[in-house]
């Protein structure tokens, strides 16, 4: 099993990234996907998730900004970030999706800085 984040950066607020996760190793389709992050010293949380039909969660501090999405053809979920603040700053991890459960990080994740 792989998981591999890219598409991180150094952005000023306002701006925008789209992260990538290239899925391997397991039946990408049928599983719900998501993006996690952590936030230096503090906990890992759901940003947002993608389920096996097409329906999105998206924690309420990014809703409206971020948008997720999947192409099952290429294994792979995207997070396209917008109108990015300061408080967005963190590593992002794309891992199987359980809103109710603690993600189980697979990855390296991504660093995403939000900074003038």
């Amino acid at each position: 099993v792989q998981l591999v984040e890219s598409g991180g950066g150094l952005v000023q607020p306002g701006g925008s990234l789209r992260l990538s996760c290239a899925a391997s190793g397991f039946t990408f389709s049928v599983y719900s996907m998501g993006w996690a992050r952590q936030v230096p010293g503090k906990g890992l949380d759901w940003a947002s998730g993608i389920y096996t039909d097409g329906r999105t969660y998206y924690a309420d501090s990014v809703k409206g900004r971020f948008t997720i999405s999947r192409d099952n053809a290429k294994n792979t979920v995207y997070l396209q970030m917008n109108s990015l603040k300061p408080e967005d700053t963190a590593v992002y991890y794309c891992a199987p999706f359980q809103l109710h459960a603690d993600p189980q990080i697979w990855g390296q994740g991504t660093l995403v800085t939000v900074s003038s």
